[in-house]
């Protein structure tokens, strides 16, 4: 059963690596992004901290994955 979880931990941490990046670029480059000065909107950085707390999580989620691999 721990290694199904560690499985499951592992392919969650990749889609989040994989899929948040890219969001990451899009969010960027989007018009809402940046005012008419060029400072970041309240749109840019609730995405920014929305996009970083999903990545802790998925470190969190590999390094779990990793050690159930080990308590097996």
């Amino acid at each position: 059963m721990s290694i199904l979880a560690g499985i499951l931990l592992l392919v969650n941490a990749v889609y989040n690596f994989v899929v948040w990046p890219q969001f990451w670029k899009r969010v960027a480059a989007d018009p809402r992004a940046r005012d008419e000065a060029g400072r970041p909107t309240k749109f840019y950085t609730v995405h920014r901290v929305l996009i970083s707390i999903a990545l802790v999580i998925a470190a969190a989620s590999a390094i779990a994955g990793v050690l159930m691999f080990f308590i097996s």
